[in-house]
């Protein structure tokens, strides 16, 4: 929690160094950008290590904090560059890094102890237990779900061991941050990996806008916001350009410094720089309406230009430095610079000489010293003192070096760093368990063993179901999304599961493995750990977890080193959403009965999760029953049963029996192209 009476951190986005100044000019508190590799944001301008570290001692010489995104999942053999990467960035002086990824996370953390790590929305960090769970990888700070309505969030700061940091203004995922494979399941570009082809902005259902958020603003919730205790307040918005950095940044700053909301003129600035027909705050409020969905019209666009033909982009004011001047006999010449907030140079130059004709002035000497330039700072002849001897004379290249080494070390933010060891090759985490598989439905379960009672190992059913059938198996699966208010009921529910006969807990975030822990279950990993490399499979090992289904980002190649569950049938889950999406397609009780229909009439089947949650699957399902020789040593299968009839379960299984295909289109298990 921040410090009493702080104001939150503003947090501004640049995707370049001309959003960089912009960001600056308008009072960001902290800048996030991305490098060359390894962010989210792919198709954004980015940051060479050149223009970083300059970008590094600007913001610092102006007390602003710099981080860097390093939030892809990575794939094994790029962990060691992801390393290097971290390490180059420590010693250019980077405040902080946000990473997703527990595996370059917990290497990090072991080994560059001195770097500043922030757990990003990825991670699927719901609740206090998740924040709890991630505490030992070194995170100080973590980024909420932007899903967490205000209670939640209040919730999150009361309990977490880190400080907290939400969205504030800008685009919004209609999926749970780290819960969306649409984009790479379908298009073969990656969401998790920085490269999201953006599915939901398409048109569904005969032309509904039913997955395209309108962008969120919380400007009207300034005072309850700082009231909060939130530590970090974030505008998204990598890919936009300086002018929105710029302008957005600067009416938060206004707002966060008054301590109020925004007027009706700035709400109506805000959305002339950019919105899709307007805000939404419908998940702080819990709003979960048909008023959250937008598109961005031709007017938007119009508006948008118009405002920045209207409005100038705030401009970037030079730092006032003080300075102090000592040139005496005999001993070498000394310049003190000071700029606001306490940072110091001080330098040595030349002895001076005794002057032959006319002797060093103040006035001269401030003439040379003040040239400061292209320098981000001003230096006034006030804001001098002068200690002079009588007599003496310093060459101009003398003073003007003696300027120059000062100014260059109040710039310097670089720190000495040992490299960190790449990470070491470990033997596969993960032990597989055989078949294993998660049915939706009781009916699904029953109707299979009835015809196939030992063709599983370990079963899973919804924890929500699990006493809906008269044969429990030893598996429950937890809902995907589980905030601080609804634990209690899940406790509850896991107890009766475990009187019940249930030994394992299929388990998708941080917080999950803490709940089954809890309960006396043992956790096996879902999929939703996003596991893609040794390193953080062995994290998760370490945390109790004995197996996991494994990514289906992931190549079966690589699945060779880490073990666990590969999917040898089911439609992967691509979307988890917080709001129903059937509501203006038919109700409430259409859920789970529509399918999602997109532009070439591809049905993707929709479930019901609780409380009121959707989660939309694949069209077609993937499948290895006729290539099953291709499963990698070591990996179990893992069947996924969600829209099916019970005799299409059955059916399926009698196809992967006999290695057969299943007469209709499959996915199989590939890495995406990004």
């Amino acid at each position: 929690m921040r410090r009493h009476g702080e104001l939150p951190e503003l947090l501004a986005p640049a995707g370049g160094e001309d959003a960089f100044l912009a960001a600056l000019a308008a009072g960001a508190d902290a800048v996030y950008l991305g490098g060359q590799a390894f962010n989210a944001r792919a198709y954004a301008e980015n940051f060479d290590d050149e223009t970083l570290a300059r970008c590094v001692a600007l913001a610092h010489a102006r007390g602003v904090r710099v981080y860097v995104t390093l939030n892809t999942l990575l794939y094994a053999p790029e962990l060691a560059a992801a390393t290097d990467y971290a390490a180059r960035l420590f010693r250019m002086g980077v405040d902080a890094v946000i990473v997703a990824d527990v595996g370059l996370a917990d290497h990090l953390h072991r080994h560059l102890p001195g770097l500043e790590l922030h757990a990003s929305t990825q991670l699927s960090l719901h609740s206090t237990a998740g924040a709890e769970e991630v505490a030992d990888l070194g995170f100080t700070q973590v980024v909420a779900a932007r899903e967490l309505p205000q209670k939640e969030i209040e919730r999150l700061v009361a309990g977490a061991p880190e400080t907290v940091e939400i969205f504030l203004h800008g685009a919004l995922c209609v999926s749970h941050s780290g819960q969306c494979l649409f984009s790479s399941q379908v298009g073969g570009r990656s969401g998790n990996r920085g490269a999201c082809a953006q599915p939901c902005r398409l048109p569904y259902n005969g032309g509904k806008y039913l997955l395209s958020l309108k962008d969120l603003s919380l400007a009207g919730h300034i005072p309850e916001l700082i009231a909060s205790g939130v530590s970090t307040l974030k505008i998204e918005g990598r890919m936009k350009s300086a002018d929105y950095v710029g302008r957005v940044t600067a009416i938060y700053r206004r707002l966060l410094d008054e301590g109020r909301n925004a007027t009706p003129g700035e709400m109506r600035e805000l959305e002339r720089v950019f919105s899709r027909s307007g805000f939404t705050d419908g998940y702080f409020t819990g709003r979960l309406d048909a008023g959250m969905t937008g598109v961005r019209s031709e007017r938007d666009k119009e508006e948008s230009r118009a405002a920045g033909a209207d409005t100038a982009r705030p401009t970037l004011p030079k730092i006032p430095l003080t300075a102090e001047v000592t040139i005496l006999a005999g001993v070498p010449a000394r310049l003190t610079l000071r700029a606001p907030g306490g940072k110091v140079a001080e330098v040595l130059g030349e002895i001076p000489a005794p002057a032959r004709s006319a002797p060093l002035t103040a006035a001269g000497v401030c003439e040379r010293l003040s040239k400061l330039g292209n320098t981000p700072f001003s230096l006034a002849p006030r804001d001098m003192t002068f200690m002079l001897g009588e007599g003496l004379n310093l060459s101009p290249a003398a003073l003007n070096a003696l300027r120059r080494d000062a100014v260059a070390r109040l710039l310097d933010t670089t720190r000495e760093c040992k490299a960190p060891p790449p990470p070491l090759a470990i033997a596969p985490p993960f032990t597989p368990l055989g078949r294993t598989a998660l049915f939706c439905d009781p009916g699904q379960y029953e109707a299979v063993q009835a015809v196939y009672p030992d063709f599983f190992s370990l079963v899973f059913l919804p924890l929500w179901r699990f006493d809906k059938t008269g044969n429990p198996p030893r598996g429950v699966w937890l809902p995907p999304v589980i905030f601080d208010g609804e634990e209690p009921e899940i406790r509850q529910h896991l107890e009766a599961a475990r009187r019940l006969g249930a030994t394992h807990v299929l388990v998708g975030n941080p917080a999950q493995i803490r709940l089954a822990r809890a309960a006396g279950l043992i956790p096996v990993g879902d999929f939703r750990l996003n596991i893609l490399n040794p390193t953080a499979a062995a994290y998760y090992a370490r945390h109790g977890v004995v197996s996991a289904v494994l990514s289906p980002e992931l190549t079966l190649a690589g699945m060779r080193d880490i073990g666990g569950q590969t999917f040898a049938y089911g439609r992967v889950p691509l979307m988890l959403t917080e709001r129903c999406y059937m509501k203006p397609i038919g109700g409430c009780d259409a859920c789970g009965k529509k399918p999602l229909v997109d532009r070439r009439g591809v049905a993707f089947p929709v479930l019901r999760l609780p409380p009121h949650r959707n989660m939309i699957v694949n069209s077609v399902p993937t499948y290895l029953g006729d290539r099953r020789e291709q499963i990698p040593p070591g990996v179990g299968e893992h069947f996924l049963f969600t829209s099916e009839t019970p005799a299409e379960c059955r059916e399926v299984l009698a196809h992967y029996l006999a290695g057969e295909a299943l007469g209709c289109a499959v996915c199989r298990p590939t890495k995406t192209r990004r």
